[in-house]
């Protein structure tokens, strides 16, 4: 019976709106996939886990877009980013409006 494979394992997916689809720009095991997440956590990209979906998109070639059949993870994946991203802006421009005047940005 074979093992699962132990190494880490990392996909970068990029989204333009006039690609019609995410594109996987970034993807490897081991080291590389360490470095792969480094560098997006370096660049503030949001990195999530999930083996499953990882394991997919594996499968797809670099630069190339994703599979109408991972639309739908994926879709749901950016929508929940776009909620976190967007709840994360709006409690900074909270603590903005609370801060001392001598603290905001001129």
């Amino acid at each position: 019976m074979d093992r699962p494979d132990p190494s880490p394992r990392a996909v970068a997916l990029s989204y333009d709106t006039n690609d019609g689809a995410p594109r996987v720009v970034a993807k490897g095991r081991g080291l590389l996939a360490e470095e792969i997440i480094e560098r997006a956590r370096a660049a503030g990209v949001f990195v999530h886990e999930s083996p499953d979906l990882v394991n997919l998109l594996m499968q797809v070639d670099l630069d190339e877009r994703i599979p109408p059949e991972l639309y739908v993870a994926v879709a749901e994946l950016l929508a929940w980013l776009y909620r976190l991203e967007h709840a994360a802006q709006g409690a900074e421009a909270g603590l903005l409006a609370n801060a001392p005047s001598g603290l905001l940005p001129k």
